[in-house]
Order: structure tokens, then C-alpha cells, then sequence
């Protein structure tokens, strides 16, 4: 099951409230705040749609340029340092650069839990 969706580059979480018998969700991945909802999932894609290209229209209507998901950077903090430790001398004495041994890293954990 995917509990993310996906328009105009933007991705979207699903969510559910027992409570308030609503779907409901917010874009992923930017610093604004664009939330979402709806009682049916037509009605949440309609609401998701809509709240993005609001988003957009406000921005344009603004000059300001929209936030972009997902643009290839990330603080990593790692919770064990000898693990960043091993990880910045392996990348030392392969003369690659951190940031590709973390990059490197992500893509073979995805690929091996793919399903």
C-alpha cells in the first residue's frame, strides 16, 4: 500500500482520522505548509490537486519562486560516530567524497528492499 501521491512534482502523504472520518494529508519535502483533505479519495486527490496549483498560482501571483521538493540535499546525522567515523575514512581512502558514500549507500538499501 502507498500512503503518498504524487502532482506537479509534488508528493503528497495519505492519512486517515479514525476520529474525524477524513483523509487527509500535506505536501512533503518543503518548508510550506500545504495541507489537504477529503471524505472520499477522489475527493482528497481533487483537494491535493487543488491545493498545489493554489500554491503555485499564489507564488506566481507573489514573484516569489515555490519551493521544490526533493532538490538532492540533506543534512545526515548519524546517531553512532564510528560509524560516521568508518564511513569518512572509507570515503578518504577510496578518494570519493562522503556524500557519495551516503548516496551510494541509500540507492543499494532501496534497490535490496524493493518488494
Amino acid at each position: 500500500m502507498n500512503n503518498t501521491m504524487e502532482y506537479k512534482g509534488y508528493i503528497g502523504s495519505v492519512e486517515f482520522s479514525e476520529a474525524d472520518q477524513i483523509l487527509f494529508g500535506k505536501v512533503q519535502g518543503i518548508r510550506s505548509l500545504i495541507s489537504y483533505e477529503g471524505t472520499t479519495v477522489s475527493e482528497l486527490i481533487e483537494d491535493f490537486h487543488s491545493a498545489v496549483d493554489d500554491y503555485l498560482e499564489l507564488c506566481s501571483e507573489e514573484g516569489k519562486t515555490p519551493d521544490k521538493a526533493f532538490k538532492g540535499s540533506f543534512n545526515v546525522r548519524f546517531k553512532n560516530p564510528d560509524l560516521h567515523k568508518k564511513a569518512a575514512v572509507y570515503a578518504y581512502n577510496h578518494n570519493v567524497s562522503l556524500n557519495s558514500v551516503v548516496e551510494e549507500s541509500v540507492a543499494e538499501y532501496l534497490v535490496a528492499r524493493q518488494t
